[in-house]
């Protein structure tokens, strides 16, 4: 029996993918807006201080990397946009942004690695803690980057799965 494919349906996921993009891109773009006055007030602290190469390196282009971001969350709320009226071009950029998504999810797996060990140096290297209390600081600071990195995961296999959906044949149909 052949299928079937209704020209210009709505299908219930592209309409729930676009809204909860324009809403998390939002909100990232906010958090991007404050994350970028925080470093702005922080960084004089920061080139003052003296840190690991490579942590002062990360701080030295993390303004950049917050702009970035908040371009990328503005381009990302556009292309949901176009999602919504199923413009064609909407969904090819939604795709490929997402998929930077991922790739920047991956990343940033180093990155928290590094501001992680970055802090944990710093934090036990001024405190005097018995060894039983740092092994115990420094086991708690191992499982929360273990949770992190497995949600981290768990987001870029959910991003791979939207990405997959919008280049079904069903939903690209939509865009016909």
């Amino acid at each position: 029996m052949p299928t079937t494919y209704n020209v210009g349906s709505r299908s219930l996921f592209v309409t729930l993918t676009a809204w909860t993009a324009i809403l998390l891109a939002a909100l990232a773009g906010a958090a991007a807006t404050v994350q970028y006055a925080e470093v702005a007030s922080l960084l004089p602290q920061w080139q003052r201080a003296e840190l690991p190469r490579i942590t002062g390196w990360l701080l030295h282009y993390l303004p950049w990397v917050v702009a970035t971001a908040a371009m990328l969350s503005l381009g990302l709320v556009a292309a949901a946009v176009g999602l919504l009226l199923r413009l064609e071009w909407a969904r090819r950029v939604f795709i490929g942004l997402t998929a930077l998504a991922i790739l920047a999810q991956l990343l940033g797996l180093w990155l928290q690695h590094e501001v992680m060990q970055a802090v944990l140096a710093g934090t036990l290297s001024r405190v005097a803690l018995p060894d039983a209390a740092a092994g115990l600081f420094d086991g708690l600071a191992t499982t929360a980057q273990g949770l992190a990195m497995l949600l981290t995961l768990a987001a870029c296999v959910l991003l791979a799965w939207v990405i997959r959906r919008l280049s079904s044949e069903p939903v690209r149909q939509e865009f016909a």
